[in-house]
């Protein structure tokens, strides 16, 4: 089975390009997850089809930085709009890829939404995927070498961007001030980071937690090919882990709102 994340990859070859600055990997996993829970669930695909319940991206957060929540499923209120009282599941799509210091940002992106939405409905499943990127370092596109190209636009889109994940390693030497570096351990760390988010059991509701944590190892430079790091040293199957997601999630579903 083909997961989002290999969309997301699929997306950057075709790209050329991972911008972190942009929420369309975010969205693709997003869509993907919806997907796959229609096919594994029954009841959440039945409260769909009989417009029960709605999906939404990218839903403004009731925390103090208004930050956008991905993907939202829940009752709609009489506009079509999400009803945060009435959320079943809430999905978050986190990276720390180009700079592993960023994962302090989204650890904390991640706890802020688990308090608010738990203040508001404990009996919501929260779920949330973390890719983490395993290059030493990362040739920092949006930021970095697209910037040198600010008045020369098409020459960007013309004679850099067909050379990206292409393997082209003269980009290194040429972009020299452009790379983000990344420490051997960095992809170690920030497992151990955001192994400190609080989980619960399907049945512990009181608790406040994510019901689910994904890990997805990437290998995503810029430079080279994009790929799922499924080889990779931190003991994750990624295939395993997001069938394990999936049913966690409609078991979870199943037993709120149709037992």
């Amino acid at each position: 089975m083909k997961t989002p994340f290999d969309e997301v990859i699929d997306h950057i070859i075709i790209e050329h390009y991972h911008n972190h600055r942009q929420e369309t990997h975010s969205d693709l996993v997003s869509m993907g997850i919806f997907r796959d829970l229609m096919q594994k669930c029954p009841e959440l695909r039945h409260d769909i089809d009989n417009h029960l319940v709605k999906h939404w991206l990218n839903v403004k957060s009731p925390t103090k930085r208004g930050r956008k929540m991905d993907l939202l499923i829940g009752e709609p209120n009489n506009s079509g709009n999400p009803d945060l009282q009435k959320v079943r599941i809430c999905i978050e799509n986190k990276s720390v890829i180009t700079a592993h210091r960023n994962r302090d940002a989204r650890f904390d992106d991640l706890y802020e939404v688990l308090q608010d939405l738990h203040g508001i409905k404990s009996e919501i499943i929260m779920g949330a995927t973390v890719m983490v990127g395993m290059a030493e370092r990362v040739l920092n596109i949006p930021d970095g070498v697209k910037s040198h190209f600010k008045k020369r636009p098409d020459e960007f889109e013309e004679k850099i961007i067909p050379r990206l994940s292409c393997g082209d390693q003269k980009l290194w030497a040429e972009f020299e001030e452009d790379i983000s570096e990344n420490r051997a351990n960095d992809p170690v760390q920030t497992m151990k980071k955001f192994h400190a988010l609080p989980t619960r059991k399907i049945g512990h509701t009181h608790v406040k937690g994510y019901d689910y944590i994904l890990y997805v190892p990437v290998f995503i430079d810029n430079v080279n090919p994009p790929s799922l790091a499924r080889d990779n040293n931190l003991g994750i199957d990624i295939d395993a882990e997001y069938q394990k997601m999936l049913n966690q999630i409609c078991s979870a579903y199943r037993t709120r709102w149709h037992l």
